[in-house]
């Protein structure tokens, strides 16, 4: 058997080894590493795969994010409406900008944003809005943006953990998960679904006038050599990982549909242990698995994450802290108690390894050895 990993790169490298070596030697040749044709091609590949108009590269998630909080003229004092149980970035973004961080608890089953409890959480000072699409499906997103219009406030939609997620409409039109908002943004860090071999992330719109912004700030707020209009930054995802990523899109429903088959088996296999809940896949999303995450009752999580390590099969708890108890936070005033959910969360979940490598083997391994851990004595 190979040795299990949570993502698996290595296998994934092998199986299109030649495909990965011709993208890359293709730049190399160029000596085109920044801003060259690799990234201009990618661009349009992921703007045709999700269907819009404009994808915006950047340097990473996390920028990602900044940048779209820019170019809706972010301002100090004002506030965002997110969740507290997501990647620290989607928040520390909004204190990076002199804003403040409101948060609205998680839906128990999804953990995504829960849309009846967001409108209470809107003030005048509200700027944005924004969803995290966690673990590989999409935030229940037509009640957030029908809020959210109400209000007169745009969303933009943390997508770096969905990348090839459709959200299903009550119509049942299908869209690409981060394209409903006014903004999408991404992450193509190299664990992500669609992920590169460095850093490197992502922005998307509709708007026309709202790309032409995101363009100007990546570009150090210049829309001509040394000509400078606005504050900008320096965000460039650069020719060798858009090579990568251009490589990876075309495999991307493939190795999507990989980890579905994984979910699936790990669903068969575990379905039924005590005091285990098994991923909720929403009727309004598919679900492309980033994370396979369970939820451990009973106070039994951290002695199962012990056994697994001693059987050499990796875990990972995402997240163990809600981001309103974290010491870097805790200024904005909120107290243990006020998101009881999110709280739980951090006490219950563990993530069982999960990438398009997975095979029958290691899913039967992992699943016995889970199966061997809640036959014990308690």
């Amino acid at each position: 058997m190979h040795p299990i990993q949570m993502v698996d790169l290595q296998r994934q490298y092998q199986r299109d080894q030649s495909l990965f070596d011709r993208a890359l030697a293709q730049v190399i040749g160029s000596t085109a590493f920044i801003n060259g044709p690799a990234v201009q091609e990618f661009s349009k590949k992921l703007a045709s795969y999700l269907d819009v108009p404009y994808v915006l590269p950047c340097a990473n998630g996390t920028d990602a994010l900044q940048i779209a909080l820019m170019a809706l003229d972010m301002q100090p004092g004002d506030e965002v409406i997110t969740v507290p149980f997501t990647f620290v970035a989607t928040v520390e973004v909004v204190s990076l900008l002199g804003g403040k961080p409101v948060f609205v608890d998680v839906d128990p089953h999804t953990f995504n944003m829960d849309p009846d409890k967001l409108e209470a959480a809107i003030s005048s000072r509200t700027k944005a809005i924004i969803p995290v699409h966690l673990f590989g499906q999409s935030s229940h997103l037509e009640p957030i943006l029908a809020i959210a219009a109400k209000h007169g406030i745009p969303v933009i939609e943390d997508n770096a953990q969905a990348t090839g997620s459709d959200y299903v409409r009550q119509d049942g039109t299908a869209v690409k998960a981060g394209t409903l908002g006014q903004i999408g943004t991404t992450s193509f860090y190299p664990t992500k679904n669609l992920g590169c071999w460095g850093d490197g992330g992502a922005l998307f719109t509709r708007d026309e006038a709202l790309a032409a912004r995101i363009h100007t700030i990546t570009n150090h707020g210049s829309t001509r050599k040394y000509y400078y209009d606005s504050i900008g930054v320096n965000s460039r995802l650069d020719s060798l990982q858009a090579a990568v990523l251009s490589v990876k899109l075309d495999h991307l429903d493939q190795y999507n549909q990989r980890r579905q088959e994984a979910a699936t088996k790990y669903d068969e296999q575990l379905k039924g242990l005590p005091g285990v809940t098994l991923p909720y896949r929403a009727p309004y999303s598919t679900h492309v698995f980033h994370q396979y995450t369970l939820k451990v009752g009973e106070g039994r999580r951290d002695a199962l994450r012990t056994l697994l390590e001693a059987h050499k099969i990796p875990s990972m708890i995402y997240y163990p802290v809600p981001l309103h108890l974290s010491a870097a936070y805790r200024s904005y005033g909120y107290s243990e108690g006020d998101f009881p959910v999110s709280e739980q969360l951090a006490g219950e979940v563990i993530s069982l390894p999960m990438h398009s490598e997975l095979d029958h083997e290691q899913l039967h391994y992992i699943t016995q050895t889970l199966h061997g851990f809640f036959a014990l004595p308690r």
